[in-house]
């Protein structure tokens, strides 16, 4: 919630202008409390909405951190595990971590910035092109690519925190004859090999029958996982225990939900929080891989990976 370029701003959920006199704003919010409370017929979802735009901007030292970046200007206030419009400023973190190949997030953030500039117009110089105004002005499939980048990215930090003995390798080609299809994480551990889908559609999302489903959902996400996961097991001769989508936590219904098989393929959709516990205790129907399988399942895996 607000901590995406897919999320309302704070002043969108007020429904006022980004300039509105202090007075008007706290007359809106007590508009906006009564309209959207559920005793009086409101949404209660949004009515949390509400709640929390007031926190971010209801006085004027929040109003002004929040203008200056809605959130994300200054690098030292970001939550280690939060998502971010900019690479954090953290101290060295010296815990062992996963072994990690691939850049999560990069193929996306790459065609981000080609269409963001595209979008600017010709001519136009883009001090940054993560502005969050720029951004949030822009149509939702430019800002739905850096949405979706900084998700691969928030997984990687959870998934590098799981320890050495862990593998991932992050934006891989499913296909080469087709770059847009790649896994956005492969993840080969002692609970299974998993192939894992970041995503980021902007709202709440439901399952049926295998599949997401929702106002914001296009495609079949599952479906494309499960198959890219197919073509690149059979390329490398390698056999995946399970495929997992990680959505922020606000968007799903439960923390952990398993979809059974898709395709004979076990299937999870979780919250970011819950990855870490997944992982490490695998999905329910999904095959271990230890010993020597373990070592000779990544040596095909780095041996026969493609980067997008």
């Amino acid at each position: 919630m607000f901590d995406s370029p897919l999320s309302a701003s704070a002043y969108e959920v007020l429904q006022v202008a980004p300039d509105v006199s202090d007075d008007d704003l706290r007359k809106a919010y007590r508009l906006r409390l009564r309209q959207t409370h559920p005793d009086t017929g409101g949404d209660a979802a949004l009515f949390v909405q509400v709640q929390r735009a007031w926190e971010l901007v209801g006085t004027p030292d929040a109003r002004a951190s929040y203008d200056r970046g809605h959130g994300f200007g200054d690098a030292q206030s970001f939550a280690p595990d939060a998502p971010q419009w900019r690479p954090p400023s953290r101290p060295a973190d010296t815990r062992p971590k996963a072994r990690s190949f691939g850049q999560p997030g990069g193929w996306r953030r790459e065609r981000y910035l080609g269409l963001i500039r595209e979008w600017a117009g010709r001519g136009v110089d883009l001090a940054d092109p993560y502005d969050p105004a720029l951004v949030r002005s822009a149509p939702h499939d430019v800002r739905r690519l850096l949405a979706d980048a900084l998700a691969e990215e928030a997984t990687a930090r959870i998934v590098g925190d799981l320890g050495m003995g862990y593998t991932v390798w992050h934006d891989v080609l499913a296909d080469a004859r087709a770059p847009e299809l790649k896994l956005d994480h492969i993840v080969l551990g002692p609970s299974g090999l998993y192939a894992v889908l970041s995503e980021d559609f902007g709202g709440p999302v439901r399952t049926r029958r295998g599949e997401l489903i929702g106002d914001v959902i296009s495609g079949a996400p599952v479906a494309g996982l499960v198959l890219a996961a197919r073509g690149l097991g059979r390329a490398l001769k390698v056999k995946f225990s399970g495929a997992i989508v990680v959505l922020p936590d606000d968007d799903v219904a439960s923390p952990i939900e398993e979809l059974g098989r898709v395709k004979g393929l076990p299937v999870a959709v979780v919250g970011r929080a819950a990855l870490s516990t997944v992982l490490r205790r695998g999905v329910t129907g999904a095959r271990e891989i230890g010993g020597n399988e373990l070592f000779d399942v990544r040596t095909r895996l780095q041996q026969g990976v493609r980067f997008a």
